[in-house]
């Protein structure tokens, strides 16, 4: 075996050549550069699991290079270049936008499941150009583009490997080069799946229809999805698999050694630790560590980006109308700058076309989004779908904010449909999995609450699970709140860190 391009511990070696081995029984030798066509018919599923900092991303980074440089050709879920029988392609997903963006941000061209379930459909004359980027085709000429903008274009595409992105680059909004979308007909080849325990069982059995060669790269301590691939038994969908299929990643990778916050998070794993014993190791390390902070309040100034995380709904509802009061939003309005978290999109089946444009444009269940102010027409917004490649849209909107013992959410304004909202100071940490933010704060009275009940999950303390992943999503800094206050604001909520390109408009079908 070659020796890899990273340096590896014993496991994440082990667990290279083990993956390896299984693309060299569908046809693709990574030692010697030699692929061969897929043969229909052979199908291999494998897991890679291991806890926060066991070196899950570097592998699956490391794997996406190596097959890369065989010539496996990666197909982002922007733009796919005409098939050929003998084309052997790539396709990294992640669950959510957010999840997505995290590999992006380190070099990996990872897309949202649901972006490759649904493909654009380019026009002739831009796919020409799309082809010309991938370096499939001669250089273009295309009327209102000049040189100098072809030459951006190629020079943004040599860097970030994305074709919308590139097109922007030039000039170039969405509405000029996507005619339509379209549901996948049919199979790709090899997919590399991120933060697979969030997958539920109906996800699992849709990639292996999608994939015939699936790995997947999960965290057995995360918390399990909604809908659990045994109902009631916290099993994720890698936990179905067969021994040799299960790849276990031990060691906390070097680079991640000297962390506190995942000294924290493995800390959860002794039997004897309870709450009151977690927290003062929490306080001791912030202490040692500015990376760990002991926080007497909510700092309010960092729920604009980056929400509290909680396990109670009423704990959530409280801290949103806090966060709203504070910054003395109107209830009939929103203020530029707020977070919102995509609730799903309520549209009738007739108008599935414009369904898809917004769901492919980032604006699926879970998405989150920062409202940028209210569209050209009552009832739309412009907003910022935070990770999403093109992040900056408007669509019509429902904004519903839930109200403290109230059965009804009110609803500042609506269009008649479209995609739906509930506000994104707080969410709840299920929510928050696959999310990574630079600074977490964590509500630490309501993991006190669930430690309390005692309730156990999967065979763990439920507290400690919801700990694990809550801490987990802090990239730099971990702020454990301990007391149910909120800070006075620094200033006004603003929008100038998002300020890029216009907003890309995603009209309903009857405002057309």
């Amino acid at each position: 075996m070659a020796p890899p391009s990273v340096t590896y511990s014993e496991d994440q070696a082990d667990a290279h050549d083990r993956i390896s081995q299984m693309l060299g029984a569908m046809g693709i030798d990574l030692d010697n550069a030699i692929l061969t066509p897929l043969r229909e018919g052979k199908n291999a599923v494998m897991a890679v699991v291991g806890k926060a900092g066991s070196g899950k991303t570097l592998l699956l980074a490391a794997l996406y290079n190596a097959l890369e440089e065989a010539g496996v050709e990666i197909v982002s879920g922007d733009w796919e270049s005409r098939k050929k029988r003998d084309k052997r392609t790539l396709t990294i997903l992640a669950p959510t936008n957010k999840a997505a963006s995290v590999l992006r941000m380190r070099g990996v061209p990872a897309t949202t499941i649901h972006r490759i379930l649904y493909t654009p459909v380019y026009d002739p004359e831009y796919e020409r150009f799309a082809e010309w980027l991938a370096g499939q085709g001669e250089r273009p000429e295309i009327e209102g583009l000049t040189e100098q903008a072809l030459d951006r274009a190629h020079a943004f595409y040599q860097d970030n490997k994305s074709i919308p992105g590139a097109f922007a680059a030039a000039g170039l909004r969405g509405s000029d080069f996507i005619s339509g979308w379209t549901r996948r007909s049919e199979p790709l080849d090899i997919g590399f799946v991120d933060e697979a325990s969030m997958l539920d069982e109906k996800q699992f059995e849709d990639l292996q229809e999608i994939f015939p060669t699936l790995v997947m790269f999960g965290d057995p301590a995360q918390l399990p999805p909604v809908k659990g691939t045994v109902q009631g038994t916290g099993d994720m969908v890698f936990d179905t698999l067969p021994d040799p299929a299960r790849l276990t990643l031990h060691r906390v990778h070097r680079q991640d050694a000297d962390n506190p916050i995942l000294d924290l998070a493995h800390a959860l794993a002794d039997p004897d630790m309870g709450f009151a014993d977690f927290e003062r190791m929490v306080e001791h390390a912030a202490a040692r560590d500015d990376r760990v902070v002991y926080a007497q309040r909510v700092e309010v100034d960092l729920m604009a980006r980056s929400p509290v995380l909680v396990w109670r709904n009423a704990t959530r509802i409280r801290l949103i109308n806090a966060f709203r009061a504070v910054y003395g939003a109107p209830e009939t309005e929103l203020l530029e700058g707020e977070p919102l978290i995509c609730d799903g999109i309520e549209l009738p089946m007739k108008h599935r076309k414009k369904r898809l444009d917004l769901e492919a444009r980032g604006l699926i269940k879970g998405a989150q989004v920062i409202y940028l102010g209210p569209g050209r027409k009552p009832g739309f917004s412009r907003l910022h779908v935070v990770g999403a490649p093109e992040p900056q849209v408007s669509a019509a909107s429902i904004v519903k904010i839930e109200k403290p013992d109230e059965e009804e959410p009110f609803i500042p304004f609506a269009a008649r449909m479209g995609a739906a909202f509930l506000h994104g100071a707080a969410v709840t940490i299920h929510k928050a999995q696959g999310s990574q933010w630079s600074d977490v704060q964590v509500f630490a009275p309501d993991i006190y609450a669930a430690a309390r009940m005692g309730r156990m999950e999967a065979g763990q303390p439920l507290w400690k699970r919801l700990t694990y992943v809550a801490i987990t999503r802090a990239e730099h800094r971990l702020h454990w709140v301990v007391r149910n206050r909120l800070s006075k604001p620094s200033g006004a909520l603003s929008i100038d860190d998002l300020r890029g390109t216009d907003p890309v408009p995603l009209r309903m079908e009857q405002d057309t």
